[in-house]
């Protein structure tokens, strides 16, 4: 298996169509667990980068910064340059200090010369703010991330779950700084809230779209099923806003024409998602998140699936079903 490259959005880097997510490096569980270590972190990566892979996502909260820092030490045995690297901004990383979070020149300022210190580079190639701050003026945020742009310690800037707040991204892009190139919106079979006017305005103005939890949190993996408990140990099990976002039989129409078009085409559910995505003119590179190798690898075999334009209509038009 080799993943195929797509362009970034408009501007003129390449990255792999399945993006690689690392926000459970280093993060710690409710029993204090740490879900995934650094060796595992290394497999990880390494599965990926045999893969082809080359579109590695992380930020400067996951893991404490942990995320970050396994990656930098992964890539010290490999040449910085084959890799397209994406980090985040906006959570506050230093408790009680009111200055440590959001989206002020103090706090990016700061954060950029960390994240660039763990990851071990000069630069990343792409920095998205996580959340958008309403305390901080645009024009502050716009300029300063426009500075780091113009010093190369940033190449392109990106969004990240604004999917309410598509017209103030369209506002700062009306800005005369370098504009956001790339959105991050959670995007997927069951939530599809971006469609009506935040994929519009990403067309109307260039921006790529890089999907985050593109499996539904783990419900379009079949894991779950219509009127039955959900596993133990999963987040159907444990967390009562999943179960209530997303356990619902709305989103069972749309797992089980899911899992119709798994069968059809023998595959599993969570690749045929994923296919899904790939297939969609609007998305350039979902972002896959994974505990084993295996996963992994199942993940990547939806870029072995084609779906039929009469599969992909029927998947698209089952949540209004």
């Amino acid at each position: 298996m080799e993943l195929d490259t797509v362009r970034l959005g408009e501007t003129g880097t390449y990255v792999s169509e399945l993006a690689f997510g690392t926000w459970r490096f280093g993060r710690e569980n409710d029993e204090g667990e740490v879900e995934i270590d650094e060796e595992r972190a290394h497999e990880l990566l390494d599965a990926y980068a045999d893969a082809g892979g080359n579109f590695v996502d992380t930020a400067d909260m996951y893991g404490g910064g942990d995320s970050e820092r396994f990656i930098g030490n992964w890539l010290a045995d490999r040449d910085r340059e084959d890799f397209v690297l994406a980090s985040k901004v906006y959570w506050p990383t230093r408790p009680d200090d009111p200055n440590g979070g959001g989206l002020s020149r103090k706090h990016l300022r700061r954060q950029i010369d960390r994240i660039l210190d763990r990851l071990g580079t000069d630069y990343v190639d792409l920095l998205y703010v996580h959340r958008w701050d309403d305390d901080t003026p645009a024009e502050e945020f716009m300029r300063t991330l426009d500075g780091f742009v113009r010093e190369g310690k940033v190449n392109y800037l990106g969004t990240s779950t604004l999917e309410p707040n598509a017209w103030k991204v369209a506002m700062a892009n009306e800005m005369d700084y370098e504009p956001f190139r790339i959105a991050q919106p959670r995007y997927n079979l069951v939530n599809r809230e971006t469609e009506p006017n935040y994929l519009p305005m990403c067309e109307a103005y260039g921006l790529g779209v890089v999907p985050w939890s593109p499996l539904a949190g783990g419900f379009l993996t079949g894991k779950y099923s219509r009127g039955e408990e959900p596993p133990a140990g999963s987040r159907g099990a444990t967390d009562q806003q999943f179960c209530d976002s997303y356990l619902t039989d709305e989103n069972f129409d749309v797992l089980e024409e899911v899992e119709a078009v798994a069968d059809e085409v023998g595959a599993s559910p969570a690749a045929v998602s994923l296919a899904w995505l790939l297939d969609h003119d609007a998305v350039t590179a979902p972002i896959v998140g994974a505990r084993t190798v295996d996963q992994l690898a199942e993940n990547l075999r939806a870029t072995e699936i084609t779906l039929s334009d009469e599969q992909f209509a029927r998947l698209a038009d089952a949540k209004s079903a």
